[in-house]
């Protein structure tokens, strides 16, 4: 991870920002007109719109690059974005007018500044939110307070879908564990539970996560397709699903020692990674014929000579 810290563009990254979409092109106009000008790509990814937001997001920004959805959620769309994203910095950005674009140049600062993870917070000072209800903070604060605890995270929003990160640290956030391959379901989840996803993650990669100060406005249009209860009980599925037990437990051998996965001590030489491996960012040892010894431990002769010379002292 520190080759990859130093070989970072700090002076000029390419911020690439992740717009999912669904039926938002009333929404579009005044999400777009606060982004920075200098931003290297804009991406959205709709998913089966019918209300004519590709249109109106080619009209009000013709460079914009369109990747039409295929399956479903949230998750799978910013999964999808994360596919197709060049630029040297990834933002996620939701497109119903909540999260101001204008706050990106903050985000971008914190990574430049040191951070590998830029996580959005409404409950950090100069943060807030005029859209979450009672109900909706209670819940996130229970989530994020259990989170910190099993993962020894210091998070004070969970439930925040408003984040940035170096690309280089897109591994350490596709894999449920980063020593173990894929799970075989939707890398990020396929709903909302996709923020708690990345942001346990980001702990487990051993990432260093700085949070910012964000404010989230209300919806300009339409309703939200937040359901408090049943995306509270996913979350609570994906905080123990993501556990390292669990994960490793579902997780595909990939290149790993023979053995790790029924928790034995590996005792075989590391098998080369398959040509098709599920986690190419896995990196596997060079093998060694012998391996290096520990101590260097005198044989009896010698030892007992050099007790002989120390008594003659």
């Amino acid at each position: 991870m520190a080759d990859r810290r130093g070989r970072r563009n700090r002076e000029a990254p390419r911020v690439s920002v992740i717009v999912p979409t669904r039926n938002e092109a009333a929404n579009l106009p005044l999400v777009f007109s606060r982004l920075p000008l200098d931003l290297h790509e804009v991406i959205v990814v709709d998913g089966r719109s019918t209300d004519g937001t590709i249109e109106v997001a080619r009209a009000l920004r013709p460079g914009v690059r369109i990747v039409e959805q295929t399956g479903k959620g949230k998750g799978d769309a910013l999964a999808l974005g994360f596919m197709h994203a060049t630029g040297d910095i990834i933002v996620t950005l939701d497109a119903d007018g909540s999260a101001d674009a204008a706050e990106i140049p903050r985000f971008v600062a914190t990574l430049v500044a040191g951070a590998d993870f830029a996580k959005g917070s409404r409950y950090m000072h100069g943060g807030g939110s005029a859209d979450i209800t009672f109900i909706r903070s209670l819940g996130n604060k229970v989530l994020c307070a259990v989170a910190n605890h099993v993962y020894g995270a210091h998070f004070s929003d969970l439930c925040y879908g408003y984040n940035a990160f170096w690309a280089d640290c897109l591994d350490h956030l596709s894999s449920p564990w980063p020593w173990f391959g894929s799970d075989g379901e939707a890398d990020f989840g396929t709903g909302f539970e996709v923020e708690t996803v990345i942001n346990v993650r980001s702990v487990k990669g051993g990432l260093v996560v700085w949070e910012v100060p964000s404010y989230e406005c209300r919806r300009l249009h339409g309703s939200s397709n937040l359901h408090a209860v049943r995306d509270g009980v996913r979350i609570v599925k994906t905080l123990v699903r993501e556990t390292p037990s669990r994960a490793a437990r579902r997780a595909v051998p990939s290149g790993s020692p023979v053995g790790m996965h029924e928790g034995l001590l590996p005792t075989s030489p590391i098998l080369p990674m398959p040509a098709r491996s599920s986690a190419p960012w896995v990196v596997i040892p060079e093998q060694r014929s012998e391996l290096a010894p520990v101590l260097a431990i005198a044989s009896e002769e010698n030892l007992e000579a050099t007790v002989g010379a120390d008594h003659a002292l």
